[in-house]
């Protein structure tokens, strides 16, 4: 038997498409219909991509085709599915600090990579930019920011804010600082159960006099661990930026943090990936690099995973020997170090205003299980 197009065509038109009500020849769902003796191939796309709408839309073609034209009809469905574009939906969690326009983790997968040493140039060369900059250094385990800054001996002092009092943050190169490492002794260990170091962080996020301030940069722990899930269960958290060495051990652990902020219970906007210690130049040949650690590595990684790549820090002497003493580099005037953290600051304000001018502020994190989180309205 031969079969005729318009039959099958008014054949699928008593079948209605999954979800959507309107028959899918009217839907447009059937993009095509080709007959030839008794075979007939029916292209169609449905917008519900579950297994069960797939399964249903099949049947019903080959049983309606069946039915209302020819019983022995040979049929073949090529389904597609088009479903809609989930919209991007990255969140500002926790509750947000009155004063505090931008909250920034800096973070990285892996120690050692100059995580601290990045937060304490960005902090240095906003300030010097005009922005009124906090730096809370999150690492309780290991906090290097109060040396840095060249203000470890120093206490903060209690004042009182609307009648409560409050921890006021210390000041060094026009940024404001807390850190555990000022409750601590040099020599002392902090061995605190995670519950504890939470605590402590909520101490100096809330009970700190921070005022008005256009960047808060949080300085991360290594890892993808508990205090990142306090934080940004605590913390309205603006976007993320990750460092990295350009060689491939330090880049599986980069991955890793992206990974983490970019999980759907979690969704922090990762601003982009830093490269740290991309190529050393020796001072009596300036013209030549070294790529001791590997070339453009987080460049590739970047690009790999689709997120901004914000700049490369070379690897040069002075900018350990200056956090060894408590001055940033990037304070340094007239110099490649301070140009390249200029540039690098730059592309980080930029990434900062794009994702508040695109994406909007909604939902906090709650751990609900040990395996994970999940996104509740946070009163």
């Amino acid at each position: 038997m031969k079969l005729n197009k318009q039959d099958i065509l008014n054949a699928l038109k008593t079948i209605s498409v999954p979800g959507e009500g309107e028959n899918m020849v009217d839907s447009g769902a059937v993009t095509n219909v080709v007959t030839f003796a008794d075979e007939v191939i029916v292209d169609i796309t449905i917008k519900n991509p579950s297994l069960q709408a797939k399964k249903k839309t099949e049947v019903d073609i080959l049983q309606t085709i069946h039915r209302e034209v020819y019983e022995k009809a040979k049929i073949k469905v090529n389904l597609k599915v088009d479903a809609p574009v989930k919209p991007i939906t990255n969140e500002i969690k926790g509750k947000p600090i009155p004063g505090i326009q931008n909250i920034v983790a800096v973070a990285s997968g892996k120690g050692g990579v100059g995580k601290s040493t990045v937060t304490a140039n960005l902090a240095v060369t906003l300030a010097k930019m005009g922005f009124k900059v906090g730096v809370l250094d999150a690492d309780i385990y290991g906090p290097s920011i109060p040396i840095m800054f060249d203000v470890a001996n120093e206490r903060p002092l209690s004042v009182n804010v609307d009648g409560k009092s409050k921890m006021k943050p210390i000041e060094n190169y026009g940024v404001k600082v807390l850190s555990i490492g000022f409750f601590t002794k040099p020599d002392q260990a902090v061995i605190w159960r995670g519950p504890m170091a939470s605590k402590a962080l909520n101490q100096m996020i809330f009970d700190a006099a921070w005022g008005e301030l256009d960047f808060l940069l949080l300085d991360l722990p290594p890892g993808t661990g508990d205090i990142h899930l306090s934080i940004m269960q605590a913390l309205p958290i603006t976007g993320a930026v990750v460092v990295s060495t350009p060689q491939n051990v330090a880049l599986a652990d980069a991955k890793k943090g992206v990974a983490m902020f970019q999980q759907d219970s979690i969704n922090v906007p990762v601003l982009g990936i830093i490269e740290n210690m991309a190529y050393f130049t020796p001072a009596e040949l300036p013209e030549n690099k070294y790529y001791i650690f590997g070339k453009e590595g987080a460049r590739h990684l970047a690009e790999d995973l689709d997120v901004p790549f914000l700049g490369e820090v070379p690897l040069v002497q002075s900018i350990r020997e200056a956090g060894d003493v408590g001055r940033p580099a990037a304070l340094q005037t007239a110099t490649p170090i301070e140009e390249a953290f200029e540039e690098l600051t730059r592309n980080v304000v930029q990434q900062v205003v794009n994702r508040n001018e695109n994406l909007p502020a909604t939902e906090a994190i709650k751990i609900t299980t040990m395996a994970g989180c999940s996104a509740v309205n946070k009163k």
